[in-house]
């Protein structure tokens, strides 16, 4: 089978600007004109230095490496999802072979037409039509018009949008402009469809329509996909080979199961207790509570994040809040390998008699009647107040169940659905912190 794309020795640098001695990261018009004025008045008072404060600004200079020597071969017809945390290089590669930009060093062999669908409305120009944005993207795609009619009333049924289809886009909504732009770019036949995590931005039942797409568009018309998600059971469904970035390098390549497995064990190489400090997480700008640490909490023979077969599963989470709350409670998911949420629960820690107070505190959480199959999964967290969210981190923690399989099988179907384990929950507030 001939390849579709061959990476050699691919590297992306930046040069990332640090303002040293400014007065913010946030620059408004008010401080450019008043740096202007400043530079200008300068420039008349020859010999007279100014050191009025917050205009002395110095810029260092980084470099940052997105991507570095990354190399592989994708054959054609294959589907290849593209893993790793936020910032690992995952869109800059999708960008590189989309010829959106270029490597700094490193070549790459594309065979074929491409068609990307990198965030929601590339390609599309807002003040056109629904229908006149499909014959523009067919055009950049390099096909006749004859083409595009042939395939446009497929496009139109796919994306839903006929109601809209003579409204100018930059009226549609996210999602209504993701689906056009997907059926787009499904839809108008290029060699290979690169997509990133777009899919997120549909409903539910449209990313499984898109899945499906894609799944068509590899398998049965021989086409080549990549598929760039965190959802790691889209990825294990849809995807033959699985490429796995961390920290702009290629850590491994290979069989989807295998390489997905690795890469949930390797969030938790840094030990027992992990450090959330600087976790990616949701931004939730002004929250007043923020989630510190958390460490496993065993039975005794379980063994850091490893659980037996039967026994609570239990953590420790510290955390801290800044503002007195009547209306507090932690809540936290447990998701499978391969992305589906297995468990949810939360956990009220305040009521309008007793809120809970600025400080730290710790709190352990074990659940009951939470029987789960040997294998390993994830844990998210979140926190909320009276004031709506405050603070939440996917893939907080992964953990393993273990013990022989036929033990468990019993519990193989109802572990499957989303339930509501009993829990019980201790805080107590940290002293001396």
């Amino acid at each position: 089978m001939t390849a579709a794309i061959r990476v050699e020795n691919i590297s992306k640098k930046y040069i990332l600007r640090h303002q040293v001695g400014g007065r913010s990261r946030y620059v408004a018009l008010r401080d450019v004109l008043a740096d202007k004025t400043v530079g200008t008045v300068r420039r008349l008072l020859s010999g007279f230095k100014s050191q009025a404060s917050g205009f002395n600004r110095q810029n260092s200079l980084e470099e940052f490496w997105a991507l570095q020597d990354v190399s592989f071969e994708i054959k054609q017809g294959e589907a290849v999802g593209i893993i790793g945390r936020n910032g690992a290089g995952k869109s800059t590669l999708l960008k590189i072979l989309s010829r959106i930009t270029k490597p700094t060093t490193g070549r790459i062999e594309i065979e074929g037409r491409v068609a990307s669908l990198l965030e929601v409305g590339t390609g599309f120009h807002p003040e056109l039509t629904g229908r006149e944005n499909i014959f523009l993207n067919g055009a950049i795609l390099g096909m006749h018009r004859a083409e595009i009619r042939k395939k446009f009333d497929e496009i139109v049924a796919f994306a839903e949008v006929e109601k809209f289809l003579d409204t100018p886009v930059k009226h549609y909504s996210s999602g209504m402009y993701m689906r056009l732009a997907f059926a787009v770019a499904a839809h108008l036949e290029p060699e290979i469809l690169i997509v990133d995590e777009v899919l997120a931005v549909g409903d539910v039942q449209f990313q499984k329509k898109c899945l499906g797409k894609m799944q068509d568009v590899s398998q049965q018309h021989g086409r080549t996909v990549l598929f760039v998600s965190h959802n790691l059971d889209a990825i294990l469904r849809l995807c033959t080979h699985v490429i796995w970035l961390d920290s702009g390098k290629l850590k491994d390549a290979g069989n989807p199961a295998q390489t997905i497995n690795a890469y949930l064990q390797r969030q938790q190489s840094q030990g027992d207790t992990i450090n959330l400090s600087k976790h990616p997480r949701a931004d939730y700008s002004g929250g007043t509570g923020r989630f510190l640490e958390i460490s496993p909490a065993t039975a005794t023979d379980g063994t850091g994040w490893s659980y037996p077969f039967g026994a609570p599963f239990a953590f420790d989470c510290t955390f801290e809040v800044s503002k007195k709350s009547p209306q507090f409670s932690v809540a936290f998911a447990v998701f499978a390998a391969a992305g589906f949420e297995i468990a949810s629960a939360r956990a009220p820690l305040s009521t309008a008699a007793a809120p809970i107070e600025p400080g730290k505190y710790r709190l352990f959480i074990e659940t009951s009647e939470l029987r789960l199959v040997p294998g390993s999964y994830t844990l998210n967290l979140g926190m909320r107040s009276e004031a709506g969210d405050q603070d939440y981190i996917d893939a907080a923690a992964c953990f393993d169940v273990t013990t022989n399989e036929s033990a468990a099988m019993e519990f193989a179907d109802s572990i499957r659905a989303a339930t509501i384990p009993k829990i019980h929950a201790s805080l107590s507030k940290l002293t001396g912190v």
